[in-house]
């Protein structure tokens, strides 16, 4: 008698012991995971949770943060560092934070307040810009550069007769009126090529610093008096003074600048002496200097779409043009749109806008040149997405997160899939690069991009206002908390152990038959207390089912027995509290027929 041979199933027996990291697309590859939680590359190729964050302090208003010696931050009026207050009066209103703190020497910059204070001597703070207005009368003398007067003998269209050896003769037969001196030796008047003006009054040179460049307002209209016969005279010579000038000698009740009088004049009503800096959108140093851009309003109320830089080693100047290598810098751009972030690599400043980047090379302004690159740019939005890892630039652009290298940006977000993102705000510690975005229905995700590996991993829903990568550790402005946290996880411990979740794609989709998933084995470590569980989800539809829940205190095996479902494909998650390892997944998957 002849029976009928019965032949075994097919198995296959697939094993993973290199994860990869998250991939949020339709189709992945082996070791990837559509979805996770609280994972980390650190233990690469090894799958392991992060370290519990900690706290770092509880401010009342954090605001912005910077690394000096010691972790800087703004904490509402206050800058606060190594744990001690400074009241510097910063504005707390809402449009004003976070602030901007830009680091130049021993100086932190806090825009848009237009404030300084040297860490290295924190009674030196105060205001980058300056003004004073007068309430006494004002004196405007001719003189030499070091403030001495001119005592001048003529002043007329023609040349003095037999004038005495360096005697001085104003020439008022052309304009502007020139000075001139006798000169024995030659025989003739001899041309005096710079004049100066002293402006003298009660304090009216106290706030500034020989060579600032300032504005003199105030001189245009005003009713002038002659210093000997107090009659009114015609204001031409005073009139000129009004507008840029520098100051080339000081004292608590004078400044000299570059210009000319006929004689020595007095003025009852204000005048105005103001050093500017210009409304910048956004602030970055780069040797010795800090830059800025502004696309908008500027502070004469022009519209403006330009690129300013301070005068070198020296913050409080943007408008000292006295034809050296330190002047301040201005210059317009020709693209459209607002900035939407800067940042520098070495040797060059960066501009963005959405669809440029604007790039400035040079060290000194006879030679600075904007080079124009048109390419993805920063989304508006995401200007504190910017940082640098490892002289790479990264940043939140439209539809990607990109890095530049100075070339052309490359694109490194195609594992976080086709959602969009916005409001990101980003920061870089060791090789990575950490990003916390907004999603379009308003959920925030945070993800952490390792540029050595080339792997992304997601964490949770932190919300970040700002980073600040400070000697060993990586700190965050949580947004909803308002603490400063340590993302490291040093510090008082948030949470005793972390929850962890990874999420496998759509297993078995490339085989064409039913398949039976037969016996799953894990070997991976819990720590003490900890606890994991797996679940699967049967052809993307339906609620998962807990297959498998333990405790272990020590690396193990786990053989979990899976009862056996038909189905075209299935999903797998491990889920867990506490540290753990996993080392390799292995999976025995029986094949069936083709008919479900």
């Amino acid at each position: 008698m002849k029976y009928p041979k019965l032949y075994a199933q097919q198995s296959s027996r697939d094993m993973v012991d290199v994860f990869k990291g998250y991939n949020h697309n339709l189709r992945i590859g082996e070791g990837e995971f559509y979805d996770m939680k609280n994972m980390t590359s650190d233990f690469y190729p090894v799958l392991a949770p992060t370290k519990p964050r900690g706290l770092y302090i509880s401010p009342d208003a954090p605001a912005g943060m910077i690394a000096k010696d010691a972790l800087c931050y703004v904490d509402g009026t206050d800058f606060v560092i190594n744990g001690y207050h400074v009241d510097m009066g910063l504005s707390t209103a809402e449009e004003d934070c976070p602030k901007q703190l830009i680091s130049m020497g021993a100086y932190v910059i806090i825009m848009p307040d237009k404030k300084y204070i040297n860490t290295a001597n924190l009674s030196d703070f105060g205001n980058i810009e300056a003004e004073f207005k007068t309430t006494d009368p004002v004196s405007f003398t001719l003189c030499r550069l070091d403030g001495s007067e001119y005592v001048v003998e003529y002043t007329q269209p023609t040349a003095p007769e037999e004038p005495a050896n360096m005697a001085l003769w104003i020439d008022t037969s052309s304009e502007p009126h020139a000075l001139r001196q006798w000169s024995e030796v030659s025989g003739m008047w001899v041309g005096i090529a710079t004049c100066y003006v002293k402006i003298s009054s009660p304090g009216i040179g106290a706030s500034f610093e020989k060579y600032d460049g300032i504005t003199i307002s105030g001189l245009k209209d005003q009713v002038l008096y002659d210093a000997d016969t107090e009659e009114e005279i015609a204001p031409e010579d005073i009139v000129a003074l009004d507008g840029a000038a520098v100051v080339w000698d000081k004292g608590d009740n004078y400044i000299v600048v570059v210009g000319m009088l006929d004689a020595t004049r007095t003025i009852a009503n204000e005048v105005i002496i103001s050093r500017k800096m210009p409304n910048v959108d956004f602030i970055v140093e780069s040797e010795n200097r800090l830059w800025g851009c502004r696309y908008g309003v500027a502070v004469n109320g022009d519209i403006v779409n330009e690129v300013y830089a301070s005068k070198l080693g020296d913050f409080k100047n943007w408008n000292c043009y006295m034809g050296l290598s330190t002047d301040s810098y201005t210059a317009s751009v020709g693209t459209d749109g607002s900035f939407t972030g800067a940042i520098t690599q070495p040797g060059v400043v960066l501009f963005f806008k959405e669809n440029c980047i604007h790039k400035v090379y040079g060290n000194f302004p006879a030679n600075f040149q904007i080079q124009t690159t048109m390419c993805r740019g920063v989304q508006r939005g995401c200007e504190r997405s910017l940082a640098m890892v490892n002289e790479v630039v990264f940043y939140k652009a439209k539809h990607a997160v990109c890095a530049y290298d100075g070339s052309l940006p490359t694109e490194i977000s195609g594992a976080l899939g086709d959602v969009a993102y916005k409001n990101a705000v980003a920061g870089s510690h060791g090789n990575k690069y950490y990003i916390s975005m907004e999603d379009m229905s308003g959920k925030y995700h945070f993800f952490v991009y390792d540029t050595a590996k080339g792997m992304w991993h997601k964490e949770d829903d932190l919300r970040a206002d700002c980073f600040c990568s400070c000697r060993e550790e990586l700190y965050c402005i949580e947004h909803n908390s308002k603490k400063i946290i340590t993302i490291l996880g040093s510090g008082e411990k948030l949470k005793d152990k972390v929850d962890w979740m990874v999420e496998t794609g759509p297993i078995s989709m490339n085989m064409p038959d039913m398949k039976y998933l037969t016996r799953l084995l894990l070997r991976m470590s819990v720590e003490m207390g900890g606890s994991f569980r797996i679940s699967l989800q049967y052809d993307s539809f339906g609620a998962w089912e807990m297959q498998f829940a333990g405790r272990c205190t020590n690396t193990r095996s786990f053989s979990m027995p899976i009862r056996p479902r038909r189905c075209d494909h299935f999903r797998l998650r491990i889920e867990g509290t506490g540290d753990a390892r996993i080392y390799s997944i292995t999976k025995t998957i029986e094949q069936g027929s083709d008919i479900p």
